[in-house]
This record gives C-alpha cells, structure tokens and sequence, in this order.
C-alpha cells in the first residue's frame, strides 16, 4: 500500500477512522484498528475540561494497542485553552492532535466551538496557531463544506488553516445545517484539495469499498475517513484496504462471525470501562451488528433491557440458533 505523510507521521493510505462523539471509544477504535484501520481518532475532548483536570475527559485518551497512528482531538473557542490542552494530551502519546471545528451538534456549535468557528476563521486561525506552537506534534483540523449553503467556505477557510499551522485537513462534505443528511459534496474536497499543499483528507458517506474509491477518484483526496460506515461493521477498513490494493473484497464475514465479532467488542468494553457502563452502551453496539438480519427488529429490542454480558452472549447464541433453522427449512 501507498503511504502519506502528515508532518512526521507515515500513514497507509487506506482508510482511517473518524473521530465520533460517544461512538469511537477505546474498544471501538480498537476493533477498527484490528481491522486494518489506518489511523484512528478519539472521541472529542473538551480542551476547557482538560484544563481543569476533569476525570472523564482523561477516560477519554486511552490508545488502542495496535501500533497504527493514534490522534486526540480537541474541541473549545479559546486559544490560550486549547493550546494548553494540547501540551497535557502529550502525556498520552499521540502522534497527531485533530482541531474539531465540524461537529454540528448544538452543544458544541451552540457554543463557538466545532462547526461555528467556520463562521470565525480569524479565530479559528489563532487556535490553530497556538496549537501548532504549542506542541511538537503534526496539528490537523476537522472541518465541514461550510455552516450553511449561504456560506460555503471550506477552500479558503482550509488555506488559512494551513497558513495557520494545520498539517493536513480533513474535510466532511456538508454543510453543519445538513448535519448528517445527504448529499454528500465530493467536489467541495477535491477544491480544498486544489487550495492546499497539506494532505486532505475525505469524508461523508463512505460505507464500502466502492464509495472509498469513488471519494479518492472525484476528490484527489489523499486519504479517505469512515464513520458511520463502520457501525457494527469494523471490517469494512479491511474490504477498503484489500480493495484498493489489488480489487478484492474479503467474503462477508457469516452472521455467526459477526455475532463472534460483537461479543470480542463488547468485551473490550466491559474490560475498559467495567460491566455496567459497557453494557448500557452495548444495547447500542448490538442494535448496530444486528441490522439487517432476519428478525433484527426483535432481537433489537432485547438488546434494550441488556445488563450483563451474559445476557448479550445468552443473546447471540440465540440469534445463531434460529439462523441455523432458518437454514435448514
């Protein structure tokens, strides 16, 4: 495979996961990696709570044990702030520190951070500054196609973030009103790719292989980022992977091997967070493994009322007992 390079960093030019709010957490981005994930990003951290020692936000920080690039990223609106966020993220051992100025939700935009500062480039440039100063790590920022279709500017906003210090860019092709609806706005990344020299990175609607290529070839991207694509699918980094190497898809894994799958993920959850916390949020893991299967929307609603993993294991060998009849009627 071909390599990039953001400031120091080599990374495979594959495919790396996105950074996602309450999603992307260590057994996540673990799984991902193990799939071939080309690098992966941790969920947003509040560079104001970082700053005043919030316990929850270093639960965030944790890398997975795969030796891939590991990148945090930061979200706030103050300078001084994020700046001095970054340099207590190093302890953590990032090779790269990401700048969310793209997440659309109303408590991050509502207050100036994520998505709003595309509507403050002179501010976004000043944090952007003052991160790269800060730390002697390579400085990406995470930005949208613009706020609204009124004022798209992610190519010049883009330029100025990497006259401010950014490494790379990477870019989600809609607008913050749009939140995550489609169209996705391929030509919108291949012309930040066309007003930058630092790798660009694409992403919105890549849930295969052939949206991965299709995002390199309209784009010129120079490396692609999956997000909700990877929902109860961590395999779709290795079908990417494989395809762009030499045009073959790996079989589907079996609806025994995804449940298999689900049950390693869910693990590494409860390892990492403890049983409670982890099977809380498996009720969601599992919905997003079990979509699409006969009789999803039932074993879905089991997944509501799951306590402990047994029950999820309970759960699974159940799924795999009524495909096996299935099978043989």
């Amino acid at each position: 495979m071909n390599q990039i390079r953001i400031g120091n960093v080599e990374i495979e030019q594959s495919a790396a996961l996105a950074p996602m709010a309450s999603v992307a957490d260590f057994a996540y981005r673990e799984m991902c990696a193990r799939y071939g994930a080309a690098y992966t990003v941790s969920e947003m951290v509040s560079a104001k709570a970082l700053c005043y020692g919030d316990q929850k936000s270093l639960a965030l920080l944790r890398r997975c044990t795969l030796d891939i690039p590991f990148s945090i990223q930061l979200f706030g609106d103050d300078p001084a702030h994020m700046a001095k966020a970054a340099k207590l993220l190093l302890p953590y051992a990032p090779q790269m520190i990401d700048l969310n100025m793209g997440c659309p939700v109303p408590k991050v935009a509502g207050n100036g951070s994520g998505s709003a500062l595309m509507k403050d480039p002179s501010r976004a440039s000043a944090i952007t500054a003052a991160v790269a100063e800060a730390v002697p790590i390579p400085v990406t920022v995470k930005i949208r196609k613009g706020w609204d279709e009124n004022s798209v500017n992610a190519p010049a906003f883009a330029r100025l973030m990497e006259q401010s210090g950014a490494a790379a860019v990477a870019v989600h092709g809609r607008t913050r009103q749009q939140m995550y609806r489609p169209p996705v706005d391929r030509e919108i990344i291949r012309l930040v790719k066309e007003n930058v020299s630092v790798p660009v990175i694409g992403n919105g609607g890549i849930t295969d292989a052939f949206s991965a290529e299709t995002m390199y070839n309209e784009t010129g991207c120079d490396l692609v980022m999956v997000a909700q694509g990877s929902y109860g699918r961590p395999w779709i980094f290795s079908e990417i992977r494989s395809y762009l190497k030499d045009g073959t898809i790996p079989a589907e894994p079996t609806l025994p091997e995804k449940l298999d799958i689900m049950l390693e993920h869910v693990s590494l959850a409860v390892a990492d967070k403890g049983e409670h916390t982890a099977m809380m949020e498996a009720r969601r893991v599992a919905g997003w493994y079990l979509k699409g299967i006969r009789g999803a929307a039932q074993f879905r609603f089991l997944c509501s009322s799951l306590s402990a993993y047994d029950d999820l294991k309970a759960l699974a060998e159940k799924v795999k007992q009524q495909a096996s009849r299935q099978e043989l009627v």
